[in-house]
């Protein structure tokens, strides 16, 4: 799947949790796309430079890649 696919489906996410507070609209994406999206569509959207995602995605996007770098325990 490209990248412009994936920011749309992302910012379609983003646009649910949008009536939500920012902190938890961000980890609501965050886990839906760790829990729905299958690990190449995660890949290719941490790959993209994020051109065209909302705010609220392109937050959640950057917590995934932090956390996709963490050191797992």
């Amino acid at each position: 799947m490209d990248a412009e696919r994936l920011t749309y489906m992302a910012n379609q996410i983003g646009k649910f949790f949008a009536h939500k507070p920012e902190a938890e609209a961000v980890a609501g994406i965050e886990e839906h796309i760790r829990q729905f999206w299958e690990p190449r569509m995660r890949a290719a959207i941490l790959a993209a430079d994020g051109a065209g995602l909302d705010p609220l995605p392109r937050a959640a996007v950057e917590r995934l890649r932090l956390t996709a770098r963490a050191p797992r325990t």
